[in-house]
């Protein structure tokens, strides 16, 4: 998954239509992988806004589906970055601690969205750095309640196909909508992270 961030660079192009823009594209349409772009104004509305929101996504979650809704950590270990990944600023060799979450619906138990996030935490103060390896509380959630100053930039939107995401954790019976975003804390970029959304859901 994290190969995926490989040497982008910070000219992001057209993979981000909303960069720049306050929401609202007219005619702009999103990247689907190995097949004919969608018209954004086709995506639903709930998930066009969870695209270009800057909040909390399980908060979001949470008051549109109207149950609690839990951040399952699936997979969490520091690894070294095999190539640059320009977007947060690592270096070949600069150790990462990667994340693999879920969020899941505590009542109806449905995956509302995947996360695989890759965090510079030696840039992080020590209590919010303990704060999140520990897993007991989600990213959003934790920048939120630490007081953080902090700024999110989504990069990419996009949709893949059924079982194209490289997340074995993703739901395999539809497409999903993506977005790939950095937060900056203290104006330096320190997490980034992409969501998986499954289409049919959201419909």
């Amino acid at each position: 998954m994290v190969r995926r961030y490989y040497d982008k660079t910070e000219d992001t192009g057209d993979g981000n239509p909303f960069r720049g823009h306050q929401g609202f594209l007219g005619d702009a349409h999103i990247r689907r992988a190995g097949g004919a772009d969608m018209p954004i104004r086709e995506l639903p509305p709930f998930l066009r806004a969870l695209l270009v929101m800057d909040g909390t996504v399980t908060k979001i979650l949470e008051a549109y589906f109207w149950e609690p809704v839990e951040v399952v950590t699936l997979r969490q270990e520091f690894v070294h970055a095999e190539r640059p990944i320009p977007w947060i600023r690592i270096d070949p060799g600069d150790r990462v601690l990667i994340r693999r979450a879920r969020l899941n619906g505590m009542e109806s138990k449905r995956a509302y969205a995947t996360a695989f996030s890759v965090i510079r935490t030696q840039l992080m103060p020590e209590a919010f750095k303990l704060q999140l390896i520990s897993r007991r509380i989600g990213i959003g959630v934790l920048i939120r309640d630490s007081g953080l100053e902090s700024y999110r930039e989504v990069l990419e939107i996009g949709i893949e196909p059924a079982g194209g995401s490289g997340d074995p954790t993703a739901p395999e019976e539809s497409d999903l909508v993506f977005r790939t975003y950095r937060i900056l804390i203290d104006g330096e970029p320190v997490i980034l992270i992409t969501e998986h959304f499954p289409l049919d859901l959201y419909r």
